[in-house]
């Protein structure tokens, strides 16, 4: 297997973008991050299911460590409160180099701009120290405020996946948003010249 740069760092942050730093989940985070998970029940509902108890955080930071992995908090810079969460997943090397990202935000901070400065870490990461060469992401349909989310973030809508995931207990139907390295660096060179 291909050896993946720039991951397993002690905590430290692995990329920053405005007010976010991305960085590995740790043990000591699991009071906050359940916290959090607490807080946003009422947003998660039916789009997502992050762990609820100590035993299915020590399972999300289990799977954390695998080689196809690589899971993210997202912190506000500032003070280093937890904002939301990223995972890659299922990464492939070799011709296909590509992902799939979840990602969910945290109530308190949702609806700020933390998640689109976030992912846009994440993703820099993805592009430049794992050198993916796609991201996938899949976006419940009615789940509006995400699919703003990935097309802000340059993502193109490729199709839809009946009964795609089960999440809460039912399969659901997604919408499935891929992204490209070659694009998403043309969308970042456009940005330049226009700042």
């Amino acid at each position: 297997m291909e050896r993946r740069a720039g991951v397993r760092g002690a905590g430290t942050a692995l990329a920053r973008q405005g007010r976010v730093a991305v960085r590995e989940p740790r043990a000591s985070d699991e009071r906050e991050f359940l916290l959090r998970v607490r807080e946003s029940r009422g947003l998660h509902a039916a789009w997502t299911a992050p762990a609820r108890t100590p035993e299915a955080y020590a399972r999300y930071l289990a799977r954390a460590a695998d080689d196809d992995v690589q899971a993210y908090l997202l912190v506000r810079r500032e003070d280093g409160a937890i904002v939301g969460m990223a995972t890659l997943s299922h990464i492939a090397y070799g011709p296909l180099r590509s992902a799939y990202l979840g990602f969910s935000a945290f109530a308190p901070f949702a609806g700020q701009g933390y998640m689109a400065e976030g992912l846009e870490a994440v993703l820099r990461h993805a592009f430049r120290a794992l050198r993916l060469h796609r991201v996938e992401a899949n976006v419940q349909p009615a789940n509006a405020p995400s699919l703003a989310l990935v097309a802000r973030l340059g993502f193109r809508r490729e199709g839809f996946s009946p009964r795609y995931l089960k999440v809460a207990g039912r399969w659901r139907d997604h919408e499935r948003w891929a992204l490209l390295a070659d694009d998403w660096a043309e969308r970042r060179r456009a940005e330049r010249v226009r700042a």
